[in-house]
């Protein structure tokens, strides 16, 4: 197989990202892989970032088919996985639990908090399989990611506590304040189960998030609105797919992964069949 087919490093864009190699001369391949679970949310699409192979999936599909609560995550990440990705950056649209934290902000988050209910959320429903979820990102994504905001002059906020809500409906004002006081920063739909997936096949993830409003609970006068939400996320589009476009060809230089990550199934005898990259079978 040629090297376009054998993507390491993927990006599943969110609400308005819908593409990734528009700017791009190299030719593209759009391909939708069978897996156990399902369709993808849309062909995933492999192209080349600074001549390296990337996969792309808009993560809501098409013309934003699929909302947060019924993207069928599983089959996304298995078809990632099949096609060799062993890294994820994952860009989205957030609300801020922080004033500090304005529209056009750009957080990399290192925690997370789980507030959806009734997502299929795990591969392994039978056996001992309980995969380590404390550090929920990955470190080595976050720090590729700085060194693309510094190369860019792009500031980033590092660090901070995404809540993940079910949807599709926005937070209410007292809702928004009690994320506030456990401890988040950012309010959002589609971290979980995507990260926890990601984690149980020993993938990196790194989300990127773009802060496209104050939430109810933080701002007083306004409510949060999905009118306002695009057109913030489509104000900032070029800036935040430059600075995805330069960590992905950061990371694309890593010859190994070095992160805790990529051990998240040392030691485990996971009760299911992992799908083999044609990488790792081409040896």
């Amino acid at each position: 197989m040629n090297a376009p087919s054998r993507p390491h490093i993927a990006v599943i864009g969110g609400s308005g990202f819908y593409h990734l190699f528009e700017d791009s001369s190299a030719p593209v391949t759009q391909i939708r892989p069978a897996t156990p679970y399902g369709e993808t949310s849309g062909p995933i699409t492999i192209g080349e970032v600074a001549g390296n192979p990337v996969a792309f999936l808009p993560r809501h599909g098409e013309n934003h088919r699929w909302p947060a609560h019924r993207i069928n995550y599983r089959a996304n990440l298995w078809a990632l996985y099949s096609l060799g990705v062993r890294r994820i950056v994952a860009p989205c649209a957030v609300g801020s639990l922080d004033p500090s934290l304005g529209p056009g902000s750009i957080v990399v988050p290192d925690q997370l908090i789980d507030r959806t209910s009734g997502r299929p959320d795990t591969f392994y429903d039978q056996g001992a399989v309980h995969v380590s979820f404390a550090d929920p990102y990955c470190t080595a994504g976050a720090e590729a990611v700085n060194q693309a905001s510094q190369k860019l002059d792009t500031p980033t906020t590092q660090g901070g506590t995404m809540v993940v809500i079910q949807g599709p409906r926005f937070a209410t004002r007292a809702e928004s304040r009690f994320h506030a006081s456990m401890g988040g920063s950012l309010v959002n739909m589609t971290a979980i189960p995507e990260a926890s997936l990601a984690r149980e096949l020993a993938v990196c993830y790194t989300s990127v998030a773009l802060v496209t409003d104050l939430d109810a609970g933080v701002d007083r006068e306004q409510a949060v609105d999905q009118v306002s939400v695009f057109e913030v996320f489509q104000a900032n589009l070029v800036r935040l797919r430059s600075l995805v476009a330069t960590t992905a060809e950061l990371l694309a230089k890593e010859d190994e992964r070095g992160c805790a990550c990529a051990r998240a199934l040392d030691g485990m005898n996971p009760p299911l069949d992992l799908p083999s990259a044609p990488a790792e079978r081409e040896g």
